[in-house]
């Protein structure tokens, strides 16, 4: 009977020290893009997406944003965290190259830059 009282003793203390943990975090598991770019056009304030080229580049890292469909967004840097510079441009527009943009990160993903460029015709 003593053997048994022991062994119920050390299973509820084991079970119990399990949850030491005061403030757990709980991340989700979407991916979640450094850079959200929209687009527009300096005459009119229309939103350009057609034929439009969106390059962030962080040092040797470099990535073509992609237009999401139905949307004015171009996204991408999933998940990756750096100092990007911003290269835009469109057929019949003056390109345009950002100043650095820093995206950073919390525990569990990085913090979206949301940013708006402005393209003036040629």
């Amino acid at each position: 009977m003593k053997k048994i009282f022991l062994i119920l003793l050390v299973i509820s203390v084991s079970c119990t020290s399990d949850d030491t943990t005061e403030d757990p975090i709980l991340c989700t598991e979407e991916a979640r893009p450094g850079l959200e770019i929209i687009i527009k056009d300096a005459t009119s304030g229309a939103v350009l997406t057609e034929g439009i080229i969106v390059m962030a580049t962080d040092g040797q890292y470099s990535e073509t944003l992609e237009n999401v469909k139905g949307t004015n967004l171009f996204i991408g840097a999933y998940e990756r965290k750096g100092t990007y510079v911003i290269s835009i441009s469109k057929t019949g527009y003056i390109s345009i190259v950002s100043d650095p943009v820093i995206v950073t990160e919390d525990i569990c993903h990085v913090i979206t830059k949301n940013l708006e460029f402005v393209l003036s015709k040629e």
